[in-house]
């Protein structure tokens, strides 16, 4: 007999925001929480303005930056699995010359 497997929603956010080097969020109305930049090496690295856009994703499921290679998983950032998540970016336009 096969056992089944329950999987649960992923956790989502209402919002996510910068203050100086750490990230907060809301992750509903009774719970917000934090972690500094300095737990993931391509945040650590950001200048304060790349760190500054950032914004959830469509599914509200993860945090994203416009110009890190970073996806952070609301999941994981509030059971605090600092992990690195790689998303593609966009490949750098060609210069016309």
């Amino acid at each position: 007999m096969k056992s089944a497997t329950l999987s649960r929603p992923l956790r989502t956010a209402k919002r996510c925001w910068i203050q100086g080097r750490r990230i907060y969020v809301e992750a509903d109305a009774s719970r917000t929480f934090s972690f500094p930049a300095s737990k993931y090496p391509n945040l650590d690295r950001a200048s304060q303005a790349d760190l500054e856009k950032l914004s959830l994703n469509a599914a509200a499921t993860a945090i994203e930056w416009a110009t890190i290679d970073e996806q952070i998983l609301i999941e994981d950032a509030a059971t605090n699995r600092f992990v690195h998540t790689p998303r593609s970016l966009p490949a750098p336009a060609n210069p016309v010359g």
